[in-house]
């Protein structure tokens, strides 16, 4: 199935050696883009030719470029129906995939909205009145607007699912079965994933046909642009060294970590007291709270950020300079996820891990799967 081009195809410009709408051309060069990452150079010409794909692919590697560049080049300008469809797993991430699809599309008059939970009917409604040619959104609130009638699927022929070993980790394998045998089945069908096992290959085995497959390799993509730093730290003295931290090093992004939203909220309660500049996001928080805090830490005007690990998947923040892991991670895949938050768009980052008296096999166990070099620092606090 190929949508319809609103254009000649010979208006063309290049985003590297990948030929290019010339609209889409300048809206990239306006981001600022040199050259295309791995999965959207291999990517966008498989979706410009109409197959579906496969691509196993994390955040950080540039992924929705890769699929929103196909997609608003091939769109049909005066068709005021939804024309392509983002599942997602979270609120957050609909919002950064729609900005996305906004700043690539500002040349071609297209139109997106992001559709989740948490948030009043109203908005969302209207937008979908007005006419919209891209939605994208979280699986229960997607189907809630078809049911109401709100959104009309009938000319739907491009659906994503990005993230979508997310999508079934968080429990919405029976909502995102349901929505797409909603959708019509002559479309073109693309799946964005971690990983390409198990239920997620048997998802796209059921809704996919001679689907291409491309691989990004997950745990090399930031290795290259981030220096990895570990400390020996008593859990007792993790503030202090926190604190040292920010005092040694010329921040201005940082991105911290916890397990927990209890320990979030714990530590931007500490270092407040002490007169930091920092907030929280997390998943107890209201939409309005976390848009207007990421929006601070984007702007610069907010130089600390604690969150969680579901809270910053899928936060598209080029500019972090510092990811540091307060709570050892849990396993290397989440060490992956933390550190994919810096040394993006060629920009290069460092990461530092808090390994505490109780840590050290569990960090052994992380750093032999990651395959991560890992620098010692020491604290002054312990003496050098």
């Amino acid at each position: 199935m190929t949508l319809v081009s609103e254009r000649p195809a010979a208006a063309e410009g290049t985003f590297g050696p990948v030929p290019v709408h010339a609209d889409i051309a300048r809206a990239i060069a306006d981001l600022g883009w040199m050259a295309p990452t791995p999965v959207q150079e291999q990517a966008i010409p498989i979706l410009k030719s109409g197959r579906d794909l496969l691509a196993q692919a994390q955040t950080g590697t540039g992924k929705t470029a890769a699929f929103a560049i196909p997609i608003i080049e091939r769109m049909d300008a005066g068709l005021r129906l939804p024309q392509a469809l983002v599942i997602v797993p979270t609120r957050e991430l609909a919002v950064q995939v729609t900005r996305e699809f906004g700043a690539l599309g500002r040349y071609r008059r297209t139109r997106e909205v992001a559709i989740y939970g948490g948030v009043g009917y109203g908005a969302q409604e209207q937008a979908l009145r007005r006419g919209v040619a891209i939605v994208v959104g979280t699986p229960g609130r997607l189907i809630d607007h078809i049911e109401r009638g709100t959104l009309d699927v009938s000319q739907i022929r491009f659906v994503i699912l990005d993230e979508a070993d997310r999508l079934l980790d968080m429990g919405f394998a029976p909502e995102v079965r349901r929505l797409l045998r909603r959708l019509p089945t002559d479309r073109q069908t693309a799946l964005f994933s971690a990983t390409l096992a198990g239920e997620v290959k048997d998802l796209a085995h059921s809704f996919t046909r001679n689907a291409q497959r491309i691989a990004i390799d997950p745990e090399n993509m930031t290795i290259d642009t981030v220096e990895q730093v570990y400390i020996e730290v008593l859990e007792a003295d993790k503030v202090k060294a926190l604190e040292e931290l920010l005092r040694r090093y010329e921040l201005q992004q940082v991105l911290i970590f916890r397990h927990t939203k209890r320990g979030v909220d714990k530590l931007v309660e500490v270092l407040k007291r002490r007169g930091h500049k920092v907030d929280a996001i997390h998943g107890d928080l209201s939409q309005r709270e976390r848009e207007r805090t990421l929006d601070a830490f984007k702007r610069g005007s907010l130089p600390i950020l604690i969150a969680t690990n579901v809270a910053a998947r899928g936060l598209h923040i080029e500019d972090v300079s510092h990811v540091i892991n307060y709570d050892l991670p849990e396993d290397a895949d989440t060490f992956t996820h933390r550190i994919g938050r810096t040394g993006r768009a060629g920009n290069t980052g460092v990461a530092v891990t808090f390994v505490a008296e109780w840590d050290f096999d569990e960090f052994d166990k992380i750093r032999k799967k990651s395959g991560v070099e890992f620098r010692r620092e020491v604290l002054e606090l312990y003496g050098t």
